[in-house]
């Protein structure tokens, strides 16, 4: 099976807003198939919006499972139409992004989330997460809205950084 490639920085898609999806069916259970191989394909990624592949359909998913950052821990989270509902307290947190591979970038993130969705089963969901976790979702869930962790940061100069090269 082909994984998808991921769209970089400037492309205009990623500027783009996804649409909610409308039903769950055999087609968008494949798609979504998909998209999970390709965010295990990338060593070190925790989360993928189905924007980032050039669908613009409100889908991400997100697995903080095994990274050091992450004290609260939901498994892999494939989420169809999330909306943010609250957040509280603020946490800086430096992040990067398949989509602007050469930069990271410290960001101001809600600490504790609420989030409601739908998973793959059509089952509608309400999670709340802190931490990492509550980042990487918000992150994801701004690429559904044509936003870029880029910009979230609000002084350049002292916040953007070239990533490292390992």
């Amino acid at each position: 099976m082909k994984f998808f490639e991921i769209l970089q920085f400037p492309d205009e898609r990623l500027r783009q807003k996804s649409v909610e999806v409308q039903k769950i069916n055999d087609e968008l259970k494949d798609y979504i198939e998909k998209l999970k191989l390709t965010l295990f394909d990338n060593k070190g990624c925790v989360g993928i919006a189905a924007p980032q592949t050039g669908v613009l359909k409100r889908i991400v998913i997100v697995d903080v499972t095994n990274h050091k950052k992450a004290t609260n821990k939901n498994g892999l989270l494939v989420m169809i139409n999330p909306i943010f509902i609250s957040g509280t307290g603020v946490l800086l947190n430096r992040e990067g992004c398949l989509s602007v591979p050469e930069y990271t970038g410290n960001v101001e993130r809600k600490n504790v989330i609420k989030i409601k969705y739908t998973d793959i089963s059509g089952t509608e969901k309400l999670l709340e997460t802190g931490g990492f976790e509550a980042v990487v979702l918000q992150h994801e869930i701004d690429h559904l809205d044509g936003i870029l962790f880029l910009d979230r940061i609000s002084n350049t100069k002292r916040d953007l950084f070239s990533r490292k090269k390992y």
